[in-house]
């Protein structure tokens, strides 16, 4: 009990954080989407297309800083499927089930809008994901008013989410694979296991090895980030010694609460500002009415609410689920609905699919659409009051 009460401890405060860095990352996407559409626009570039030991600054940011993002989601689905909100299928069954709903229809309405275009299928995955730390804002301007067993779900939804981005990121949008690569990255992964197994719980080899493996898997074909993923699986959650600090005795603890603040204020703002920045000289409706804008935006604002709330409805009349206590299903339609806002991870997939400028700007600009409606959808259907304040009851009940 101990063990589980310090994983939901360490979940709330991370909900927390990703809440704040959410707000952070809402504004610095608006200061590079500022950057882009002002006399800055050139000097914006220039700086994201400078070149730092023979990669550019922007390939830096979504090949280097972005590693340590998905090493820290890797950590937190680690030690919450372990030790934590998602320990036993019934409190995995929700999200879960909401989850794969919420991947399913965007995919599906995205094929349906981009069936007559094949060129831009390869973008089916863009609208699947959704942004924890931009959701978790949202979510955060509206304090007690909204029941924290919503928060938990959102985040539970998400991560699971954020799962299935990094298996579709891993099995569809690899390239190129690289024998050679392939195998050094193979042989890492065989010395962070035996790093595992030896019980070692400090954190430098695994740190050490964590960058050989990022190095390895630059040039494998898999995208480098995932090599966060890998070597967070690795790392050992063990049992928090006993006391205040929970992280005293656990490597994994220890590593998350080092990133958690640098990802949340720093890597994700830093991504956000270098990625939402297209201009907008040359929109015009047609661009966004095209196959891929229009896929991407009904995916994101349509397909993530449509799929998660027919999920959920599914799972509850069919009784293998438990509802969030102390919410209706308004407020569940509302988290359902932010969860259109796919950020970070849909740009994220957008750059690996698409390697063009105009299809990245369509991209881009769809994205921040989708995304923005989802927010505001989102927001307005929980600030609604209850016409009957009896018909708030659990929607457990």
């Amino acid at each position: 009990m101990a063990l589980f009460r310090r994983a939901r401890s360490t979940f709330q405060r991370f909900a927390k954080s990703e809440a704040s860095g959410g707000l952070i990352l809402m504004a610095s996407a608006a200061l590079g989407m500022a950057a882009a559409n002002s006399v800055l626009a050139d000097d914006y570039a220039h700086l994201l297309h400078t070149k730092l030991g023979g990669l550019d600054v922007l390939h830096w940011i979504n090949d280097g800083l972005m590693a340590l993002f998905f090493l820290l989601v890797g950590l937190e689905i680690k030690r919450e499927l372990i030790a934590g909100e998602l320990d036993s299928w019934p409190r995995r069954a929700l999200p879960f089930i909401a989850a794969l709903g919420g991947m399913v229809a965007p995919a599906l309405i995205y094929f349906a809008v981009n069936w007559p275009t094949p060129e831009t299928w390869r973008g089916w995955a863009i609208p699947t994901a959704t942004d924890i730390a931009f959701a978790l804002g949202v979510l955060s301007l509206f304090g007690s008013r909204i029941p924290n067993s919503l928060k938990v779900f959102l985040t539970s939804l998400a991560i699971i989410d954020d799962l299935g981005a990094i298996l579709i990121i891993a099995v569809f949008y690899a390239s190129e694979l690289s024998a050679p690569a392939l195998g050094l990255a193979g042989l890492v992964v065989l010395a962070l296991a035996g790093l595992n197994f030896l019980g070692v719980t400090r954190l430098a080899p695994y740190l050490a090895l964590g960058v050989l493996l990022w190095a390895s898997m630059l040039f494998s074909g898999i995208h480098a980030t995932l090599a966060g993923v890998v070597l967070a699986m690795t790392i050992p959650l063990g049992a928090p010694a006993g006391g205040q600090g929970h992280a005293s005795g656990s490597a994994l603890y220890r590593l998350e609460d080092v990133l958690g603040p640098w990802v949340a204020f720093v890597v994700l703002p830093v991504f956000g500002f270098a990625n939402a920045g297209v201009s907008l000289a040359g929109v015009s409706l047609e661009m966004m009415l095209a196959p891929l804008s229009l896929g991407i935006v009904l995916g994101l604002f349509v397909g993530k609410q449509l799929g998660i709330m027919a999920s959920i409805i599914a799972a509850n009349r069919a009784g293998i689920v438990q509802m969030p206590p102390d919410a209706n299903w308004r407020q569940i339609y509302g988290v359902a609905v932010l969860c259109g806002i796919g950020f970070t991870m849909s740009l994220f997939i957008g750059l690996l699919a698409f390697d063009d400028p105009e299809r990245e700007a369509m991209t881009k600009l769809a994205v921040l659409t989708g995304s923005l409606l989802s927010a505001f959808a989102g927001a307005l259907v929980l600030l609604l009051r209850n016409p009957d304040a009896q018909a708030g009851s659990s929607a457990s009940r």
